[in-house]
């Protein structure tokens, strides 16, 4: 029986450091993926997309004009908890620190679902630098029960906050794999070019 996994994003620097692990997910046995984006950053969303050839199972399209933070945290709050009532994963995947990523894992967590948080554990430990990025990845990690840190500093820090040892990993950065996967794609481009020239 296949683990399922909703990955949920809405901004650019998101997707570029989601995109390959998203494929590896896709490639993997066992797993049944679904990726959801909220569209926080509509058009620069939809380049990386391209870019890596993702194509959503669900895009909420939320993005307005004039909103706030308040209102975007609510927007996704209610359109994610419609999606994890229907989906029923068994593990949401968020990634870093934005907006989408606090309003998804809290939606999870209000449906009694495992969050699995990449790059986890960054923190300068000042609710105001960077805002609100630094208490979204604080209340993420309170609510995750997987752990994806980028570097052992970052495993430190989850450690000294009390999260289980067991439930850590030390990853690295996902945007080294993003950035290996453009150059191989890239590789392969340059190659097709040289036999259509022979």
């Amino acid at each position: 029986m296949s683990i399922k996994v909703i990955a949920i994003f809405g901004t650019r620097p998101e997707a570029i450091k989601m995109a390959t692990l998203c494929h590896e997910i896709n490639n993997a046995e066992g797993f049944d993926l679904k990726i959801c984006v909220t569209g926080q950053h509509r058009e620069m969303l939809d380049q990386v997309l391209d870019l890596f050839d993702i194509v959503p199972d669900i895009d909420l399209d939320l993005m307005k004009k004039d909103q706030d933070l308040s209102d975007i945290t609510s927007s996704i709050l209610l359109k994610v908890k419609s999606v994890l009532i229907k989906h029923k994963p068994d593990l949401v995947l968020v990634h870093g620190d934005t907006t989408t990523t606090f309003a998804s894992a809290l939606a999870a967590f209000y449906q009694n679902i495992k969050v699995g948080h990449v790059e986890a554990g960054l923190r300068t430990y000042n609710m105001n630098a960077p805002y609100p990025e630094e208490f979204n990845r604080q209340i993420v990690s309170k609510v995750s029960e997987l752990h994806f840190a980028p570097t052992e500093i970052s495993r430190s820090n989850l450690i000294n906050e009390g999260h289980k040892i067991e439930n850590i990993f030390v990853t690295g950065n996902t945007v080294i794999d993003s950035l290996f996967w453009i150059l191989n794609r890239i590789d392969k481009s340059e190659n097709r070019k040289e036999d259509l020239i022979k």
